[in-house]
């Protein structure tokens, strides 16, 4: 495909998402399987447009003055990708399969426009309703963490240290041309693509195939890291999901000891049981909802890791049409959701040990809000500890500092870590 028709069917796709309410993926799909001769070069370039094109949507439409999913991608190549609007005609004169050149209203508004003078929301590239949530972290950085939240994460990549070693896999894996993590001691970055460029499919090469590695983002692995998991303790991982912190914990424990891997949606776990296959885990014990399924584990747990559902806002840049579909009702539900799941998981808790609450969310009411009210609930209980010191003895003073409302709790950011966003919070109990 020519790079004019890649930019019709990326507009194409967004048109179908907005008229249909559709996730990016599902479109996507379905447009590879109505347009077979699209090769897969053609296919993952046109995912990256729109991708992009999602993470810019604000910025981009403001610029284009018009809220088009036509406004939404030229806008981004103009901007974002730096196209210019002699290059971006270029592509589309003379090409039937392409968007019309760009007219008179939209090379003016690009040359008239300067995204300096764009609304905070705008400039930052999240919905304007989220910016009071992102004031009340942030503050002046709001501007620059959601722009960071607005760019194309790398491939994140955790060795799996019982059957390799960072060095073993870097060398199998050296055609993609893997970076070793700021601060996963046994992560490995793959750099995004630029422009119509192709992502590394990590998943179809032997390392991935016989289980030296995970795909997880550096933030995901730096959260189960702060969990401080000891060999031969035990562990209840309440919300695994299909177990990415699961697998990371076990290996921490070096295969000693026991997780259990628990959620209370059946169809999360599937994935769960051929990843613990593929990497050679033998101490995790996978427990599927039920009446009574927990019971025996009842203040018996040294650690007990509540990976909370969240409205996702620290992983924007991976899923940038949640975004704009996340809705003040939708976290409504999610923040009940999270106070339901803490008191739960407090119960398997056992006095001495360790409640280790984490989110994929930046926005503060998620965080140290559950947190908080948490602790009102629970202070003869219960008491917040200093992740930040546990941060200190792992990743030291040299290494990319996480934010924090009270230095106890940290927060990690694309702008502040170079990781997806993550929050981490550590409770231990008194009695």
């Amino acid at each position: 495909m020519t790079p004019g028709g890649r930019i019709a069917a990326a507009i194409e796709v967004l048109t179908e998402m907005d008229s249909h309410h559709r996730p990016a993926t599902e479109a996507l799909r379905d447009w590879g399987r109505t347009h077979r001769f699209a090769g897969s070069g053609d296919r993952a370039a046109i995912g990256n447009l729109v991708f992009d094109a999602l993470r810019h949507k604000a910025s981009a439409q403001w610029m284009m003055d018009e809220e088009t999913p036509r406004a939404s991608v030229l806008g981004t190549l103009a901007v974002h990708w730096k196209k210019s609007v002699l290059e971006l005609n270029g592509w589309f004169e003379g090409d039937k399969h392409s968007p019309l050149p760009l007219t008179a209203e939209e090379t003016k508004a690009l040359t008239d426009r300067q995204l300096k003078d764009a609304p905070v929301w705008v400039q930052a590239d999240v919905p304007e309703w989220t910016v009071p949530l992102l004031e009340a972290n942030f503050d002046e950085e709001l501007i620059t963490e959601g722009q960071a939240l607005a760019q194309r994460p790398p491939v994140g990549l955790r060795i799996n240290t019982l059957k390799a070693n960072r060095e073993k896999v870097k060398k199998a894996l050296a055609r993609f041309d893997p970076r070793e993590s700021l601060l996963a001691p046994d992560g490995l970055a793959i750099a995004p693509p630029i422009g119509f460029g192709r992502s590394a499919n990590v998943q179809a090469d032997g390392a991935y195939q016989k289980g030296w590695v995970e795909i997880q983002d550096e933030g995901s692995q730096v959260v189960s890291h702060l969990v401080f998991a000891q060999p031969g303790e035990q562990v209840l991982d309440y919300c695994a999901g299909a177990g990415g912190k699961t697998l990371a914990l076990a290996a921490c424990m070096q295969n000693k000891g026991q997780v259990f891997a628990y959620d209370s949606n059946r169809n999360r776990l599937s994935g769960i049981y051929e990843r613990l296959k593929r990497g050679g885990l033998r101490n995790v014990q996978v427990r599927e909802p039920g009446h009574g399924s927990l019971n025996d584990l009842t203040d018996r747990m040294d650690r007990v890791v509540v990976d909370a559902p969240c409205s996702g806002s620290g992983v924007w840049r991976r899923r940038p049409d949640a975004k704009w579909r996340l809705t003040p009702e939708a976290l409504e539900r999610r923040l009940e959701e999270q106070r339901t799941v803490l008191q739960e998981a407090s119960a398997f808790v056992k006095p001495g040990g360790y409640l280790c609450y984490i989110t994929c969310s930046i926005f503060p009411g998620e965080n140290e809000g559950q947190v908080y009210q948490f602790l009102e609930d629970k202070e003869e209980q219960f008491e917040l500890l200093s992740a930040g010191e546990v941060w200190q003895d792992l990743f030291g003073f040299d290494a990319p500092q996480p934010w924090s409302s009270d230095d106890c709790s940290v927060t990690l950011t694309p702008a502040t870590t170079q990781t997806d966003g993550f929050y981490f919070a550590v409770l231990g109990r008194k009695n």
